[in-house]
Parts: C-alpha cells; structure tokens; sequence
C-alpha cells in the first residue's frame, strides 16, 4: 500500500457510482418536508446539500439546524450561506419541541450555525432548544452537533448542564488542512472543545470529509489525536463540492478504502464507527445510543 490509500482523480470527473443516491419520494419524506415547511424549520439536511437527505427524511428523521440559517464563517466545504444573520428567536426551541413530538422522534439530532456574532455565541438558545425539546417529548435522547464557541469556555458549559445524551463537534479535516477548509477554526482548539466535554463525562463524536488531499497518514493521525482527547463515536465521509465556489474535490474514496479506515478506527478502540462515502455527522445517528 502506497503513502495513500486515496486515488487521485481529475477535479471535473464524474462521481462514482457508489456516490448516486435515488431521488427523495415517500409518505414519510413528505410529511418531513411538511412538518419543517409549516413550522419554519431549518435543516442541516437542506441547508447543507446532505445526500442522505431522502433516505432521512423517508425514515422519518431529520437534522434541525437552529440559530437561523445564516453563518458568521466561510469554511470552504459547506453550503450554508455566509453572512449577517437575523436576531436570535427566542420562539425557536419552542418550534423544534414541537416538531419533534409531531414526528414522534425517539431519538433528536440538533446542530446550529456559528453565531460568532453572539455574546454567549448561541449557547443560551441551545440550552433553551435542549430543556423544551425534553419537556415536551419525554424520554427523547438528543444529539448536539455544536461548533467551538470561540473557546469561551462558558458557553460551552451551557451545553455540557444542558446534558444530552451526545455531543458531537467535527474536527471536518486534517491538521495541515484546517486552515484551508475551516478557515475561521482551530484544529487545537476543536480538540481542546473535545477533551473538555470528554472530561465533563460527556459522550463525545467528531468526524472528518475525506477526499480533500489527505494521506493515509494524515488520517491515522487525526483518528490518533481523537481517541486521546476521548473521543468515542467517529464518523469518516467523502466530501463533496457544493458549488464552484467551494474547494473542489481532490480524491474519491471507494468503499472499500472506507472499509479499511472503518477498521482501522475500532482496532484504536472508538465504540461506535460510521464510514462511508455517503456518511455524514448525524448518519445513522440514534444507532449511537
């Protein structure tokens, strides 16, 4: 095996077959589409181009995305729109409770954009969105997917007495990458949110977007650099370019390829591994329970 696993191929090639997904139908994924329309709703799903947005949403699930769907950062891999966002709503939480029960979810994934803009960068509307969501559907487990809160400590503490069942904050990429693909972020500084949380007891996720110019070594070393942070459910996935705007694709990652790194990271003794080329953050997420 070569210094990597991953094969290079022209930018303008066309995905694989391993990476067409069929075209969202179903009761089910209509009802979702629906319920988030009525409630004025923002998902990571949409908002985030997600390809497992049907197969999702046809099983009834789906990623809210609160704070508005406007982000103070530019990373270069994601789709939601970089800009000024409105004023915070404080009948959101509100709104996600009680989709959520509409659902009849037993399991919530809940994520946000970066709202450096905020003082307490949205943490307080998280912990709100936290305590109705569970008092509205009593006996849910949640999922959070938070962003680094700038390293404001206290903000991240609102989530940690929050106390869902898991809190997931994605280091996207590699170390010598991080400044190319999160371009307002810290690889430091994600793994220090990680070890924090880790060290409150809480039950942490990350996961990285492959195909972005990696080496295998590069990889091993992240996955590395997670577990001594204690960090126990990875999730590994190719990423793909929203637009043209966005860092193009350097790699496309097979599955079997995918299967080897799957591997790779139990054998380093994460609990829970989700890889795959169509693998995202919340992917199979109430499996992680």
């Amino acid at each position: 095996m070569s210094d990597s696993i991953l094969s290079t191929v022209p930018e303008k090639k066309r995905k694989p077959d391993w990476l067409r997904v069929k075209l969202p139908t179903g009761e089910e994924y209509r009802k979702v589409r629906q319920l988030v329309s009525e409630h004025k709703l923002h998902t990571i799903c949409e908002s985030g181009n997600c390809p497992n947005m049907g197969e999702c949403w046809g099983a009834g699930t789906a990623t809210f995305m609160i704070l508005g769907n406007v982000c103070t950062r530019s990373c270069g891999f994601c789709a939601v729109a970089t800009g000024k966002p409105a004023e915070e709503d404080p009948f959101e939480p509100l709104r996600v409770a009680k989709s959520i029960k509409l659902m009849g979810l037993k399991h919530a994934v809940i994520t946000s954009v970066d709202r450096d803009d905020l003082k307490d960068g949205g943490s307080g509307i998280w912990a709100k969105t936290i305590e109705v969501v569970r008092k509205m559907n009593p006996g849910i487990t949640i999922e959070t997917l938070i962003p680094d809160f700038q390293g404001k400590w206290e903000n991240l503490a609102r989530i940690v007495n929050a106390k869902p069942e898991i809190v997931s904050h994605n280091l996207e990429t590699v170390r010598r990458l991080t400044k190319l693909v999160r371009v307002q972020a810290k690889y430091d500084r994600s793994l220090e949110v990680l070890k924090r949380l880790s060290d409150a007891g809480v039950t942490t996720k990350s996961g990285i977007m492959l195909g972005l110019g990696e080496s295998t070594d590069e990889i091993l070393e992240t996955l590395d650099d997670m577990r001594t942070v204690g960090v126990q459910i990875v999730t590994l996935g190719q990423y793909l370019q929203p637009t043209s705007s966005h860092l193009p694709v350097q790699e496309f990652v097979t599955p079997q390829q995918f299967e080897w790194l799957g591997e790779q990271a139990k054998k380093k003794g994460f609990a829970f591994v989700e890889s795959g080329p169509l693998v995202r953050s919340s992917y199979h997420a109430e499996k992680h329970i």
